[in-house]
């Protein structure tokens, strides 16, 4: 053998060739995960800019910068994608409020306080967001698998809430839960289509005295 010069290492070859896939499969995951979000805030900006009954596969891959028939690749089709898009949304929400409650601390009426202030925040008091939110109740009625999100993460958020209410004391947090979640509900459906109605400091005292009402009965 030449000085310098040593035969190839069958087993090196094998390891260079395994990098090689397990970079390229990296490499496609990610891709795959790129094009799946791009999909799903293309379809949060379409439902904002033309609802729920525009709403088309053509506008959102459009938008998205890909080809249509990703839609049914990534999320075997578009009912599936709009169901995505529903949940994706709810874990952003999510995601804020569940900061807001961690950075107040332990106490319980700072921790509700935290709760009520971010549900009117101006990251969720936002009309794009209600303009998706719309068009996911409107799915909601006719598609099962909205349907199915909806009640998981409705039932979550209401488990949310009784956490808080039990933290002050409160005796039956369950009904305590729905009607409150239903009056946040309203403040902030009406705060999104008329900001001049109230402001969202006046939606989180009127909160406030709900529940100062509810736990003084």
């Amino acid at each position: 053998m030449l000085a310098g010069v040593r035969d190839a290492d069958p087993a090196e070859d094998h390891r260079a060739a395994l990098r090689t896939v397990v970079l390229s499969a990296r490499f496609s995951r990610e891709l795959a995960e790129v094009r799946r979000k791009a999909l799903i805030e293309a379809t949060l900006a379409s439902l904002a800019d033309r609802g729920l009954g525009a709403v088309s596969v053509r506008d959102v891959a459009k938008r998205a910068g890909v080809s249509p028939g990703l839609v049914r690749h990534h999320f075997g089709g578009f009912g599936q994608l709009l169901v995505e898009a529903y949940r994706h949304v709810v874990a952003r929400v999510d995601v804020h409020i569940d900061a807001a409650i961690a950075a107040a601390g332990p106490a319980p009426q700072a921790r509700l306080d935290a709760f009520l202030t971010a549900s009117f925040s101006p990251a969720i008091v936002d009309r794009d967001l209600l303009s998706a939110w719309l068009g996911f109740w409107g799915l909601v009625r006719s598609d099962p698998g909205a349907a199915a999100v909806h009640a998981e993460t409705f039932a979550a958020y209401r488990r949310r809430i009784e956490g808080l209410l039990a933290g002050l004391g409160v005796a039956q947090p369950g009904p305590a839960a729905l009607g409150l979640s239903a009056l946040l509900d309203g403040l902030w459906l009406e705060l999104c289509l008329d900001p001049q109605t109230f402001t969202a400091e006046e939606a989180v005292r009127l909160a406030r005295q709900w529940v100062r009402c509810y736990t003084s009965v």
